[in-house]
């Protein structure tokens, strides 16, 4: 890692989890019971979204509701208007035949027809059912089946023609569904004859002559709904099997916006840019759930190319990314102070190492010298706010990361420039929301404690039980998957493994399924080691293998922008990623990082023995095309490990180089084959640090 963004890696893993073993030999706290609970929740506002929506057409009829920056020029809808068109896609839906509990599948962008589309199907009491945007249609049909969808709002061209595929392979299967497809961005539409394919201002149209001549229909549907409905249908990633709906009614979806939107203080005049999938339950919760229960305004990006300058411009106070979106941001950060001029990277570097060691201390409002304290002004008019300017997190007054572990080096990171980043904790079966971090109370290592209305257990085998207010309903069509994972009273097993401190805060170790042992006994933990190494710029991607195994080795995908800017300041030719992979000079680079994450491991208790022995930088990057990851960009650890068996064969068995050929597939359907020579590369160790009794 370059000086400039040498933050000294952190974090202790004192608290393991071995299952069948003993906690309190693990980590010496006492765990049996171990039950925390934040049960009180403040009066809810309307029971149900489409009401939700009403009361604040009502309240803030002329407020911007929501942006979306069309061809360079934001535009705004306000409450009122969204409203109007809620009412018109509703009405258009009903005069097509679509009737209370249908499903109506949703997929694209962050768009806000699409947004207003998800109210629109609850206003009839029917369910949105949101697809991931870049799933091929052979991933898109099982859902559109599972859920016998019969309508669909779709985005644009690209969507409309895999769903046209989808209904070929449905009706080869047997299955007649996908009656109606209506899409919002006209672009190259214009010829498409195909049965049920329509415009969305044509949907709109529909609408509006259904409500001339069935006055009150809406509105009786919208009283009709009842706080237990099913809102939403959200698919699982998928990480060990089939996908699975997620049925979550009005009820947990509110009770989880309403918890976040009172800890947080949110409402009007706060922004969000939703940017992330649709499909994705933190989405949902901030997007949808939150932005109906605390009435801010909804940002839509023109793409997700222009993601950041779309935030500088709008200066959002409240924003929400997984730990791979801070990650891409540190790594851009990087890129460009390399290639700033010296007296510049001086500057960084010597201000990042004064707020690595009092930035955080200061924004959690604990005591700090005065001396580091006037320093840190400085550094926050030369450095830290124009950093948080590019990064378009100036306005921001509470950031929140969730869906996969963040490592604690990139945690401190942010908060060391001021960026009020906290950690939030859940699944899609209890709509994203279990724990939230409180300002004032952030630890790093932490998850936070128990959401409103949420209680936590720890099973005897570390497994987080977590029951409450946005637990799921059940599983679409599924009694036997949910009866696996809601016992007997009314837990939900999240198969993570954690502990609880005397202060009730969540440490989640890793998957309960991934924790295991090296031979030799010591606790392995494969996503601790891997979020130290996604740390640096260089490394996007990891996968360590150990359990059972007297070494742990990885798999590593280089970080194609920043390692090819690497080696264009070094004047190292290249021809794309496979090349640049192979390089010797890569390879010592991954290897120097991986050095760092080894001299740490080595002076954490317990850790030494999880070093990395060896690893290999993979010919191509983990892709969910390839079934390697899931949509939300979770590693299939088993499928790699099981595709990829002759490389990990390779690294345990004492050989220097093994040659692999893998079949991949491109986005438009077709596939191919990658293939290389690997380099086995042996990483350097250090004895363990003893800490002084």
């Amino acid at each position: 890692m370059e000086p400039a963004v040498g933050a000294a890696l952190i974090g202790k893993l004192r608290g393991v989890v071995s299952l069948g073993l003993s906690f309190e030999r693990q980590v010496g706290v006492k765990v049996r019971p171990t039950i925390r609970r934040n049960v009180t929740l403040p009066p809810l506002p309307a029971d149900t979204f489409p009401r939700l929506l009403a009361a604040h057409a009502a309240r803030q009829s002329d407020a911007p509701a929501v942006r979306e920056k069309d061809l360079g020029i934001w535009q705004t809808w306000t409450w009122a208007g969204v409203a109007t068109e809620v009412r018109e896609i509703a009405c258009g839906l009903a005069s097509l035949g679509f009737r209370p509990f249908d499903n109506l599948a949703i997929v694209g962008a962050n768009r806000p027809h699409l947004y207003m589309a998800v109210v629109a199907a609850q206003s009839l009491r029917g369910v949105p059912v949101p697809l991931y945007q870049d799933a091929v249609a052979g991933e898109m049909v099982f859902m559109l089946q599972d859920a016998a969808i019969d309508f669909v709002i779709a985005e644009d061209q690209e969507q409309v023609d895999k769903l046209l595929e989808c209904r070929e392979l449905q009706g080869a299967g047997g299955y007649q569904g996908l009656r109606h497809i209506v899409y919002d961005d006209p672009k190259g539409l214009r010829h498409y004859d195909q049965p049920g394919v329509i415009g969305y201002e044509r949907l709109r149209e529909l609408g509006r002559a259904f409500d001339a001549a069935n006055g009150g229909y809406f509105d009786a549907a919208v009283a009709s709904g009842v706080a237990t409905d099913v809102a939403v249908i959200l698919y699982t990633s998928g990480t060990t099997g089939r996908p699975k709906g997620v049925c979550q009614t009005h009820a947990s979806f509110i009770a989880a916006g309403h918890g976040g939107v009172v800890t947080d203080r949110l409402g009007p005049g706060d922004n969000i840019m939703s940017y992330l999938p649709m499909a994705w339950v933190g989405d949902h919760l901030f997007s949808v759930a939150q932005w109906l229960v605390g009435g801010f305004t909804l940002n839509c990006p023109e793409s997700a190319e222009t993601v950041m300058n779309d935030m500088r411009e709008i200066g959002p106070s409240y924003y929400f990314g997984p730990p791979r979106t801070f990650e891409g941001l540190l790594t851009a950060v990087s890129i460009r102070m390399e290639d700033a001029a010296a007296p510049k990277r001086w500057l960084y570097a010597k201000f990042m190492a004064l707020a690595q060691r009092v930035g955080a201390d200061i924004l959690n409002g604990a005591p700090v010298g005065f001396g580091d304290r006037f320093m840190y002004g400085i550094g926050n008019a030369v450095v830290y706010g124009p950093l948080r300017n590019v990064l378009g997190m100036s306005r921001i007054r509470v950031a929140y990361t969730a869906g996969a572990a963040i490592g604690p080096d990139l945690f401190r990171f942010y908060r060391s420039i001021g960026v009020n980043l906290k950690q939030f904790y859940g699944q899609t079966e209890t709509c994203a929301y279990v724990c939230l971090q409180q300002d004032g109370k952030v630890k790093l290592q932490t998850v936070g404690t128990a959401a409103p209305g949420m209680e936590l257990r720890i099973a005897d085998n570390g497994e987080v039980l977590v029951r409450g207010v946005s637990v799921l309903k059940e599983y679409y069509k599924r009694p036997d998957a949910t009866a696996e994972v809601l016992d007997a009273d009314g837990y939900f097993h999240t198969g993570d493994a954690g502990v609880l401190d005397a202060e009730g805060h969540l440490r989640i170790i890793d998957r309960a399924k991934d924790v295991g042992r090296m031979k030799a006994g010591a606790i392995f933990a494969p996503n601790y080691i891997e979020n130290k190494l996604k740390f640096f710029p260089q490394i996007k991607e990891a996968v360590c293998f150990g359990n059972g195994r007297d070494e742990v080795c990885a798999f590593i995908n280089i970080d194609f922008e920043a390692v090819g800017n690497w080696a264009e300041r070094r004047g190292l030719p290249y021809g794309g990623y496979v090349d640049l992979a192979g390089k010797p000079e890569v390879l010592a680079l991954v290897a120097d990082c991986i050095a760092k994450v080894n001299a740490d491991l080595a002076a954490e208790e317990g850790m030494a023995d999880t070093q990395v022995a060896r690893f290999m930088v993979l010919h191509k990057e983990l892709d969910p095309d390839d079934d390697e990851m899931t949509r939300t960009r979770k590693v299939r650890r088993g499928f790699v490990a099981e595709k990829y068996a002759v490389l990990v064969d390779a690294l345990y068995g004492g050989r220097t180089e093994q040659f692999i050929e893998t079949q991949v597939k491109f986005e438009d359907g077709r596939t191919g084959v990658v293939n290389a020579t690997l380099k086995i590369v042996e990483a350097k160790r250090y004895a363990a640090v003893r800490e002084a009794a």
